[in-house]
């Protein structure tokens, strides 16, 4: 499979931006232009990259296994650039959004390393939820934004024109049940369980999996409380109040005393990506490289460590 990168570029733009038209305006090329581009594309593939839909334009499985690796070589690029440009001195106030488990075990832990780094960049973190996070990225309120998805939902969303998503990095699913509790830890029926599942707000990543699970058991899945952090959700857990779905990540470092852990197919993995707004600005700016830094710490982080 012989591939012109630079046609890369063109299917980036229309994965990001949902459409042709929108793609052809992000690059200042004409829609006729990016068709063409497409085409070429997918004659040097092979398969058909893009379904155009009357909402827009979507990736089929083989247009999102090029789009990715495209993501790839803009990282890579961005890297060499920085590492050349690396002289030069970056400055100044970078806000970043993200959510607990992220900030907590991936970012902060590295904050003391990239003062050191880089002495005139300012990173200002703000811990809130998905929608508020979104809100404020919108009004420029923040710089870049780091949020969860449901891996298997991810592709329903729908971005911002001009709004750029990445991949940082992905994690198991996990099924946080009271010490105990099952008799067996093979061949769980996570339709029937003997206790009912703890409710949580609906913007988070981990509803994504309980509507998932009514869908493909048929189960009505009852539910109980409704948390926020995972904290509350391991001491309702271990009070026997129910069992949760947590991702692999929020365990870190936590008290896990009262509680069994465990990996049950189905459950899928939570995505965890960044989201900001293209400025064609070089790497070498404040914002791309804090992008590069978070992108490299989360490629570090061992989510095997919180098994």
């Amino acid at each position: 499979m012989d591939i012109d990168p630079r046609r890369l570029r063109v299917l980036l733009a229309v994965a990001r931006t949902g459409g042709v038209l929108a793609a052809a305006d992000e690059l200042g090329i004409t829609p006729s232009a990016v068709s063409q581009q497409l085409n070429k594309l997918e004659d040097e593939t092979g398969h058909a990259l893009v379904v155009r839909t009357p909402k827009g334009s979507i990736l089929t499985p083989a247009g999102l296994a090029i789009a990715e690796a495209g993501e790839e070589i803009e990282r890579a690029l961005s890297v060499a650039r920085a590492r050349i440009e690396g002289g030069a001195k970056i400055a100044g106030v970078v806000r970043v959004g993200g959510f607990t488990s992220f900030v907590r075990t991936v970012v902060i832990p590295r904050l003391p390393e990239w003062r050191l780094q880089y002495p005139q960049l300012q990173i200002r973190m703000i811990e809130d939820d998905f929608p508020a996070l979104m809100r404020l990225l919108r009004q420029r309120a923040l710089d870049a934004v780091v949020v969860e998805l449901d891996s298997t939902t991810a592709g329903n969303r729908s971005l911002t024109a001009g709004m750029t998503e990445e991949p940082l990095l992905d994690e198991p699913w996990k099924l946080v049940v009271p010490a105990g509790a099952l008799l067996s830890t093979e061949n769980i029926d996570l339709g029937r369980l003997p206790l009912p599942w703890l409710g949580v707000d609906s913007s988070a990543a981990n509803a994504s999996v309980l509507g998932r699970l009514r869908e493909s058991t048929g189960a009505q899945l009852e539910t109980v409380h409704q948390y926020q952090d995972t904290l509350t959700a391991l001491a309702l857990v271990a009070a026997g109040e129910g069992v949760a779905i947590v991702p692999t990540l929020a365990l870190s470092g936590i008290n896990q005393a009262g509680v069994d852990i465990l990996d049950v197919p189905g459950l899928g993995t939570r995505r965890i990506v960044l989201r900001r707004f293209d400025r064609r600005r070089s790497a070498s700016t404040p914002v791309d490289t804090v992008a590069r830094l978070l992108r490299e710490s989360a490629a570090a982080f061992d989510t095997r460590s919180t098994s």
